[in-house]
Formats: structure tokens, sequence, C-alpha cells
């Protein structure tokens, strides 16, 4: 049987888990102001109001297991444990990013933390989590994988096949739905026929549960639950994380196809301030909560302001890292 999990962390470590979620609001607010002034090409997709899913998720994890995300991957990837200054970089293409300035926004990716990549391509990214959750049992070590994915992905043929393959091998691998209400632009129940998406774990004969995504406690107690069992042979878990994306799908949407009231109901479940009620309660004064909220702004500025700097990727060196079949 698995390990019983604890209810929660040592405050210490609560406390970091805030910093972590505020660098990660701070870091996409960032994004934000750099791609509406046309600092950056392209597009993004931004992880405001989602920071509880990964900081709980990520932080539940031991050293050694890995993680795979959606494009809207900048929080997952950080709360692995990747660098604020890279990460920027990778963004802004520079040749010191995490892939070399070759990945951008939406495919972020640092092997050294576990973080093996947020993907584009909706819903493809459930195959490779089994391939890396099958590695642990070939291996017979006790490392296991964790997928966020969205809403979206859930009527998708990979999302089908992959639950279908982890659950017939037992793998250990946790699947961890984002659902934040909207696949891009459409609301859920115009997609969906089902209203509880974990529901779908019972066809697959896989433990499923539905969970607070904005509790970040809750949501490290869920998933290092998950994790215990995988690590004990249990095979795969189903996790539902109800959250909200306070922004639009991308940078170019206005969001306003939202009802009247939404955004605002859910601004007052903010995971952050949230996580803060909590503290105070656990007897943090309000002095200290400011001062990590500092502290992440400031290692954020930081790094800005070293990415910046960095150099353009030499042009020479455009084919490296690319390969092909002969």
């Amino acid at each position: 049987m698995a390990a019983k999990q604890a209810t929660a962390p040592p405050l210490e470590e609560q406390l970091d888990m805030l910093r972590s979620m505020l660098e990660i609001r701070f870091f996409e607010d960032e994004c934000q102001r750099l791609f509406a002034r046309g600092a950056v090409r392209g597009s993004t997709h931004l992880y405001q109001g989602q920071e509880a899913v990964a900081v709980g998720g990520c932080r539940a994890l031991r050293e050694g297991d890995t993680m795979t995300c959606t494009y809207r991957g900048h929080g997952a990837t950080l709360a692995m444990g990747a660098p604020l200054a890279p990460t920027f970089g990778e963004i802004f293409g520079k040749a010191r990013g995490l892939c070399k300035g070759k990945g951008g926004s939406m495919h972020l990716t640092d092997v050294t933390v576990g973080a093996l990549g947020s993907h584009a391509i909706v819903g493809a990214h459930l195959p490779i989590a089994n391939g890396a959750a099958f590695a642990s049992v070939y291996r017979k070590t006790e490392e296991v994988h964790l997928c966020f994915f969205g809403d979206g992905s859930t009527n998708i043929g990979g999302f089908h096949e992959a639950l279908n393959l982890a659950s017939l091998w037992k793998l250990p691998v946790i699947f961890v739905c984002e659902n934040n209400l909207y696949g891009e632009y459409s609301p859920i129940a115009l997609t969906t026929p089902v209203a509880r998406i974990v529901d779908r774990a019972a066809a697959y004969a896989m433990r499923g549960e539905q969970i607070d995504g904005n509790d970040v406690i809750g949501v490290w107690r869920e998933i290092g639950a998950a994790a215990a069992r995988a690590r004990a042979g249990e095979g795969p878990t189903l996790l539902e994380a109800m959250t909200y994306r306070q922004r639009g799908h991308s940078r170019t949407d206005p969001a306003t196809y939202r009802p009247d009231g939404e955004l605002e109901r859910w601004l007052e479940r903010d995971p952050i301030l949230l996580h803060e009620a909590a503290l105070r309660e656990s007897g943090v004064e309000d002095g200290q909560l400011a001062a990590v909220r500092a502290g992440a702004e400031a290692a954020v500025a930081a790094a800005l302001a070293e990415a910046l700097e960095w150099p353009e990727p030499d042009p020479e060196e455009r084919f490296d890292d690319v390969w092909a079949a002969a």
C-alpha cells in the first residue's frame, strides 16, 4: 500500500510555495507587458490564476521525477525549478535561453530539473508522459511522471489512448487536467458532454479525483498521494483541478466571451490571495508576507534585466541540435 501522505508541508516550505507562485505571477505580468509593446515576436499563453496547480503539483514530486505540460507552460516549467533568467532568455530568443533561443514561449524545456517540455500540439504530450513513466518501470526505479494538460485536451484521441495504456500497464504517471473552464475560446459545456472530466477515469479503471486547483496545499496533498500510489505500483491517477485563467487564451484575446461577473468571482479566489490568507491563519505576519512578495518581485526584475543583456544566437548555430533521419 502507498505510504500515508502528510496533510501539509512545513510552514517554511509553504512560504517558499508562496514565493514560487509570486515569481510566476510577476514573470507572467512582465511577459504580458513585453508582448503588448512588441518587444517579443510571436504569441504567448499566460498562466495568471493557475499558479497553485503548478506549484502544488511540482512541489509534491521528488528529485528525479519528471513533468510535461502544455503551451501555457511558463508556470509549470518555473515551478519545476527552471531559473528565471534563462526562462526569460528563451522567450526573447537569446543564446543563453533554456533552449538556446530556439523554442520560445511555447516550447520551454529544462531537463536538468525534470521539465521535459511544454508542447504546442494540444494533447500530444500525454503519450510522451507515458513514455517517461515507462522508462521508470523499465529501469525498475521509483520515479513518477506528472503530466499537466487543459480541459480541451480531454477530447483528443491522445488523451484516451494515453489513459488506456497507462492503466493497462499500471504506469507511474499522474494526469492533471487544469480545467480553467475554456478550451481556447469555447466554454467547456459547448465541447464536452460530461459535466465532470474526472468521470472519464472510470472508463479506464483508473482512480480519479476532482480537486480545488486554487488551493496550493490541497493540490500538493492530492498529487503527493497520487505519486505515493504510483511509486507503490498502484498505477496512474487522473486529477481534475478546477481553476481559472485570469487572462485571455493568448496575448491577443480580450476574452469578451466571458459572462459578466465570472472573472470577478474567480479573482476573489485568486490562489495567491487564498494562500496568503491561509498563512496568516497559521501565524505568519503581514510583514513577512510582504517581504516574500518584495523578494519575488525583485528576483523577476533582476532576471529580466539580465536576460535582456544577453546576445542573440549566432546564425552559424541555427542548425545545431536539429536532427533528421538519414
